[in-house]
């Protein structure tokens, strides 16, 4: 679909870049001709990720740290320019979330999936900007969740950080587009990845996942290829006058039917209690 070289010379910063989405997202920016950097809690993945990466042929920095910590995040920001000398591109996907009642949540599970994605999103953006500022140029893409306008039952903390980040992009559009920096977002549906999927699918509800399908207008699930496409574009020049907008890719799940955990009101407590139980384990 692109020219090679669509993305050459660009510096992008993807958090939670080591797994899932984000690798295969950074994998095809570096395809494209970015330099890469990618952020993540666990360097011994960081790195194994940078070596497939490097087999590519692609440029690319690791920087293990937490975007909870304002300091790892200024340390990210310094090695990237240290090596490339200049930030175009932000693309905050570090995310944390689980599905539970509300009334089982902790203050510190719910703490967490803010501070992650909501805290950890802004001090990216405050952090990353600054240095945009002084360029006069750069892009933000947030990826955020069609709950994030609609709200779901039993992800209230990932729907409220969701929320906010979404609200975050549409204000910082307007502000800073006089920097020349444009802020956008993706609002990707079902993209089965093996981490997300453990956390979010009710173990011995073998069901569940064919009746997310069936509720999915086409039928199906996302293709990582299809979120790379969109994801390469919105960080390309191309789009350069889209600004302020929030993409939705879920095959049209949300206008099928908003909020796509409601029909979890219909599992037991005991089922509730054993991942809760299994998420502490893990």
């Amino acid at each position: 679909m692109f020219q090679d070289g669509l993305l050459k010379d660009q510096t992008i910063i993807v958090t939670g870049g080591g797994t899932g989405l984000g690798k295969s997202m950074s994998r095809r920016f570096g395809e494209l001709g970015a330099n890469i950097v990618i952020s993540g809690r666990r360097a011994e993945v960081l790195d194994e990720t940078a070596q497939e990466f490097s087999e590519l042929g692609i440029n690319v920095l690791t920087c293990p740290g937490d975007v909870r910590k304002i300091e790892d995040v200024e340390l990210m920001t310094k090695q990237t320019i240290d090596k490339f000398g200049k930030i175009d591109n932000l693309l905050n996907n570090a995310a944390g979330n689980f599905i539970s009642p509300s009334e089982m949540l902790s203050p510190n599970a719910f703490k967490a999936v803010i501070d992650i994605v909501l805290m950890g999103t802004w001090n990216c953006i405050s952090t990353v900007g600054k240095e945009m500022i002084k360029n006069k140029k750069g892009n933000v893409l947030s990826i955020v969740t069609t709950y994030a306008w609609t709200g779901s039952p039993y992800v209230v903390p990932s729907a409220a950080a969701k929320a906010g980040v979404l609200a975050m992009t549409r204000s910082l559009a307007v502000e800073w587009g006089k920097h020349n920096i444009r802020f956008n977002a993706i609002a990707p549906g079902p993209f089965p990845t093996e981490g997300a999927w453990s956390r979010l699918m009710p173990p011995g509800f073998d069901d569940f996942e064919d009746n997310m399908k069936n509720k999915i207008p086409m039928k199906r699930f996302g293709e990582r290829h299809e979120l790379e496409n969109l994801a390469s574009y919105l960080m390309s020049d191309g789009s350069a006058y889209v600004n302020g907008e929030v993409v939705t890719i879920d095959g049209g799940e949300w206008l099928a039917g908003a909020a796509e955990f409601s029909d979890l009101t219909k599992l037991p407590d005991s089922m509730w209690e054993a991942m809760a139980a299994r998420r502490k384990k893990k």
